[in-house]
């Protein structure tokens, strides 16, 4: 009976657990990553039990400083590569180099050891024997009889304890199953300490480093035998589920029950052991006390989004309360005409009232939805702050000093549009504050800002923390303009910053109703307009000029869009031109089935010797439509940012370099180069989510909407996706799918960025802030909650009557208790109607008795 073959072996073979492994020296170091410890290695086999025939092998996997000519034993797996062959993945590795006379010499003497030449070298080896390195470890004294130089002596130390060192360490690391990138980034974190932390308390690793989350800790405690129900677990436990609520539903808070109850699943479900409640509540409250979460009231935060909310209270209080120009009115409305002549313009009331109000504030906020003028008022905005302030629009006479005008938006393509329509420079937040990506914390490092007037455009895109760190950069002296539209899709990211400064009083605003964009062919517009306000139009079925539905299934819509693209196609329409958008990647209408489709039509496989790389189930090919999916400032890229694949290289290409594969990739603002590591950031973008194009506008929108959709089918969802066609609209998919998402308002978000405005605000005024001296009146909804205050460009602002903070907790900065009680007023101590002209506590106090 033959031998079973080794490499075809299961792990358990007839109850004996098989370990793979090869034993050779290491010829040469074909790559070795600069950013992890990622090495691919050249191995001349001398030993090994998975039937290999050949004198070499390739072995890649996770090592420290490997040594060419020393021996190493790998442990792992033989894996299939479709270019390169057969390779050996080693999941672990030893050093196993000779402990010959000769073998320690040529080691001592190498390039490692500065100053140890072969006669030294020698020396040492002849005194201390074959195991010379292990006894200079143990006790460094065993060099006395040998007369080192202290400076030699010194360095052959140093090298050995760090050789030594972080091979152990990478050894360790390994043997817990971590991945080179990560394996980098433990070892960047706690040094020769790593393995020390690890064995302590691996759930440490859940706080300090991204990427290792509860479970793969979870794993190594269960190795260690540490116990299910130790603190360290608990608080783990409760710090994964908290960022994992706030991430899954964009909220900046919790509250106890969904926390303590996911996190008992998660504890008991992982190691399948039962977890006392009271210990885990206990550890709750171990956590508030350490400052890693905040409890306010019913409320739970993590630290840094309770923070973050403060702050931008805090820093929009001292912009809203700093001195600004005091400009003539009559100046002003010289300046608009101007203006407006200038740009052949005619502004009509609302324009110019929106234009006096946001240049006149000193810190504003403009919203409005599509075809009401946004764009129109941010042009004119900057032309009448260069007519006011005497500033030059020509920035090449700025070579040497700031330009006063900044422009900025979330994501590169919005910053291009929005340079294109003012024809100055714009730029992504990201790249205005000199974020690079690197960063770690709360704590981010940003440059501060310079000059007379930021606007931000597409600030519904904009979350909690990457609005704090914007406003902690803006001086006092600088005017801030935020521009948005408030019925899209709240930002990815924590929070809903922009719907929650519209809800404040205290916040001049506008809100533009009147669509100009509009002609007697449109009805793109006006659909989108129906749907913000909860309905679909009458002749929503009916085919227009720009605009046509066509009923479907789910199964249908695959074949569909194939005839419409290829259709399009024909007519001149390019891969830039359409954009097919959906709510979900999975299903027969879903995403990643609509990718390859369009693919096949738009870019398809021209010859065998087309170059192309298959990642993740996905194939790309010169000339691809892709989608980066992470923010990248340190590329100068950013999530939802799209490009066109410009460059493959092969590793196995005579011009590359590199020796490895590699994909170029040009975006609006640059070229980026991608690595395999990095592939995972990218995906092919013919289709895409409708939160992924957010900022974007296309030609024609292709937009599939079925039941099966159903969890995803909300107004705000819709109404993004209609209002990114710029001139047709192709929806596919059944009426009552459209109806749903019409009337199925999203909730909004767990957030308190309201509250602390109000509480911030309230401090120094009882009356809200207006950009008018009208005011009207608005009731509390029954729930007590403050109803979105807009003020519109065509009437008066309105404000919320009672519109007090809330009571303030011990761990905030002690605001006053503004809460309306019957004491406070009858004692006059607060108005309970706040807002109302005429009337005084007293007229009201009759009721109230």
């Amino acid at each position: 009976m033959a031998e079973p073959n080794p490499s075809l072996l299961p792990d358990d073979f007839n109850g004996q657990t098989v370990t793979h492994y090869i034993v050779g020296k290491v010829a040469a170091v074909f790559f070795s990553s600069a950013d992890s410890f990622y090495k691919v290695l050249l191995v001349k086999v001398t030993e090994q039990n998975i039937d290999w025939t050949e004198d070499e092998m390739v072995v890649t996997g996770s090592f420290a400083d490997i040594q060419e000519e020393a021996t190493y034993r790998f442990t792992g797996k033989t894996v299939r590569h479709p270019k390169y062959g057969t390779q050996f993945q080693a999941d672990n590795y030893q050093n196993e180099t000779p402990t010959s006379r000769s073998g320690l010499i040529a080691y001592l003497a190498g390039d490692d050891f500065p100053g140890l030449g072969k006669r030294t070298a020698e020396r040492i080896v002849d005194t201390l024997g074959s195991q010379a390195i292990d006894k200079i470890l143990a006790d460094p004294q065993v060099l006395q009889p040998i007369g080192l130089r202290a400076s030699v002596k010194q360095t052959l130390l140093d090298t050995l304890r760090v050789n030594n060192g972080l091979e152990q360490t990478i050894i360790g690391l390994n043997a817990y199953g971590f991945g080179s990138r990560l394996a980098a980034a433990i070892y960047a974190k706690y040094q020769g300490d790593t393995l020390t932390v690890i064995e302590e308390n691996p759930y440490k690793l859940v706080e300090d480093i991204k990427g290792v989350g509860f479970k793969k800790a979870d794993q190594i405690a269960a190795q260690l035998n540490i116990d299910p129900q130790a603190d360290s677990r608990l608080r783990a436990g409760l710090l994964t589920e908290i960022n994992e609520l706030c991430a899954q539903n964009g909220d900046t808070y919790t509250t106890a029950k969904p926390l303590l109850n996911t996190t008992l699943q998660l504890l008991e479900n992982s190691r399948n052991v039962a977890v006392d409640p009271q210990k885990l509540a206990d550890q709750l409250v171990a956590l508030a006390k350490d400052n890693l979460i905040v409890g306010d009231e019913n409320r739970i935060y993590l630290r840094a989004l309770y923070e973050a909310e403060w702050g931008i209270a805090e820093h929009l209080k001292r912009l809203h309360d700093a001195d600004s120009d005091d400009l003539a009115e009559k100046k002003v409305d010289r300046a608009i005409e101007h203006v407006a002549k200038a740009s052949n313009l005619t502004y009509d009331a609302s324009q110019t009232q929106a234009l006096k109000s946001a240049i006149t504030s000193h810190l504003f906020l403009l919203t409005g939805g599509p075809g009401t003028g946004k764009t129109t008022i941010i042009r004119g905005l900057v032309a009448l702050f260069a007519e006011l302030h005497d500033v030059s629009l020509d920035i090449n006479q700025y070579q040497d000093k700031t330009f006063p005008i900044l422009l900025a938006a979330p994501t590169g393509r919005a910053a291009k549009r929005m340079s294109e329509t003012t024809g100055l420079p714009a730029s992504t937040i990201h790249r205005l504050l000199g974020l690079t990506g690197r960063e770690d914390g709360p704590e981010m490092p940003t440059k501060d800002l310079d000059g007379g007037i930021l606007i931000i455009d597409e600030m519904s895109m904009v979350d909690t923390s990457l609005f704090q760190l914007l406003l902690q950069a803006v001086p006092s002296h600088m005017q801030v303009i935020l521009v948005g539209d408030k019925d899209q899709l709240p930002s990815v990211g924590a929070g809903q910053v922009f719907h929650d400064l519209l809800a404040s009083p205290w916040l001049p605003q506008i809100e533009l109703n009147t669509i100009y964009r509009q002609d007697d062919d449109s009805s793109i517009i006006p659909l989108a307009h129906a749907i913000k306000d909860g309905r679909l139009p009458a002749d929503f079925t009916v085919n227009q000029k720009d605009r046509s539905f066509i009923a479907c299934n789910a199964y249908q819509v695959n074949h569909l869009i194939e005839q419409i693209v290829a259709k399009a196609q024909k007519r001149g329409f390019t891969s830039d031109d359409v954009q097919i958008l959906a709510p979900m990647y999975r299903g027969a209408a879903g995403i990643d089935q609509l990718n390859i489709t369009v693919q096949n039509i738009f870019n398809p496989v021209k010859s065998a010797r087309q170059k192309q790389l298959t990642y993740n189930g996905q194939t790309f090919r010169v000339g691809d439509k892709v989608l980066h999916l992470v923010n990248s400032p340190e590329d100068n890229v950013f999530n939802g940012d799209i490009g066109k694949i410009v460059g493959i290289d092969l590793a196995k290409d005579p011009h590359n370099k590199s020796k490895k594969d590699q994909i170029t990739i040009a975006f609006d603002q640059n070229e980026v180069t991608y690595q395999r590591s990095d592939w995972n950031r990218l995906t092919l973008a013919y289709s895409m989510s409708i939160h992924k194009s957010q900022g974007s506008q296309f030609k024609m929108v292709i937009l599939p909407m079925v039941p099966q959709f159903s969890r995803m089918l909300q107004r705000n969802l819709l109404y993004t996706a209609v209002t990114r066609a710029e001139q047709m609209l192709i929806l596919l998919g059944d009426v009552q799918s459209f109806e749903r998402s019409v009337t199925n308002e999203s909730v909004n978000r767990l957030t308190t960025l309201t509250q602390r405005l109000q509480q911030v605000f309230g401090e120094a005024q009882t009356t809200p802030a207006s950009t008018e001296t009208e005011t009207h009146t608005q009731p509390v909804t029954s729930s007590g909650a403050v109803p979105t205050s807009v003020a519109s460009a065509d009437a008066s602002p309105v404000v919320p009557t009672n519109a007090q903070p809330a009571a303030p907790v011990s761990t905030a900065k002690a605001p006053v208790d503004y809460r309306l009680t019957p004491t406070l007023v009858q004692t006059g101590g607060i108005d309970p109607m706040i807002g109302m002209q005429g009337i005084k506590p007293a007229d009201f106090m009759p009721q109230l008795s």
